[in-house]
């Protein structure tokens, strides 16, 4: 995949509607017709909190219908608590769509999507492209406890299958989601991933040992989202069709920025 042409601008967006999914998990949706129209599966946003007091903080798309859009966090610190303290009709400056996003163009008829905690808030709007297209899909999630397996019926409403996973065994594999993945008795033709960096790095290795084309949605906090500071990077082979027209070093690798030249990276292009 190369890296995409972005058409990012602010929207002024409202919000509509909210709902508490989990303790400390919530999804906001705005009416922001601009940005839906553009929004593709994997793209993020910049929120600029209302207050002004803090920087923006970067989020998955989650939903997009006609002229909503929806964004799914979890509140773990001011920003995302500030968001949380939203209320129906108030505005919410966004920028974005940002970001490459997934790539679905080719024949896909058999994935798995791999999501670990609030990776899921990146992969919905792949599912339902992927579902649309005619696919199997198989949704393999992993978080803490059943509590934070968030929007799993969500999925398979949209027709995945669930294969779930949870560190205290409170629900579906004990251990972890990837465990579950390399296990499979069948595997997918094509995989994409979006979660902590540990799990990506065990997406890759599967994707490695069985020759399967695997998409990873890096996670990074982004201090600015549109590759000006160079805070997010990540050595990439130089020969990829979204590495930065640098000269690579002695050994083929250059840093790409994750904000800009992904997130989402072919898994055996990265030189991790």
């Amino acid at each position: 995949m190369e890296t995409l042409k972005t058409s990012a601008f602010v929207h002024e967006a409202t919000v509509l509607d909210r709902r508490d999914v989990a303790e400390d998990v919530i999804v906001i949706g705005l009416n922001a017709p601009q940005l839906s129209r553009v929004t593709k599966p994997g793209q993020f946003l910049m929120a600029i909190p209302p207050g002004g007091q803090s920087a923006a903080t970067a989020l998955g798309i989650y939903e997009v219908d006609g002229d909503r859009v929806s964004i799914l966090f979890f509140v773990c610190g001011p920003r995302t608590r500030e968001l949380a303290g939203l209320r129906l009709g108030e505005r919410l400056d966004c920028f974005g769509p940002l970001g490459n996003g997934f790539d679905h163009s080719g024949e896909q008829r058999d994935v798995a999507i791999v999501a670990g905690g609030v990776g899921i808030a990146s992969v919905l709007l792949s599912a339902q492209a992927l579902r649309r297209q005619g696919a199997r899909v198989r949704l393999y999630y992993g978080a803490r406890s059943a509590a934070r397996l968030v929007e799993a019926q969500r999925f398979a409403d949209e027709g995945c299958e669930l294969h779930l996973a949870t560190d205290d065994g409170s629900a579906g594999h004990h251990g972890f989601v990837t465990e579950l993945l390399a296990d499979a008795g069948d595997y997918p033709q094509a995989m994409i991933a979006c979660g902590p960096t540990p799990m990506l790095r065990a997406v890759a290795r599967v994707a490695e040992q069985r020759n399967i084309p695997t998409q990873l949605s890096l996670e990074e906090t982004f201090a600015c989202g549109v590759g000006g500071c160079w805070g997010c990077t990540v050595p990439l082979d130089s020969n990829s069709a979204q590495a930065p027209t640098f000269p690579p070093t002695a050994n083929g690798v250059v840093n790409a920025r994750i904000c800009k030249e992904g997130p989402v990276f072919w898994a055996h292009e990265l030189k991790w």
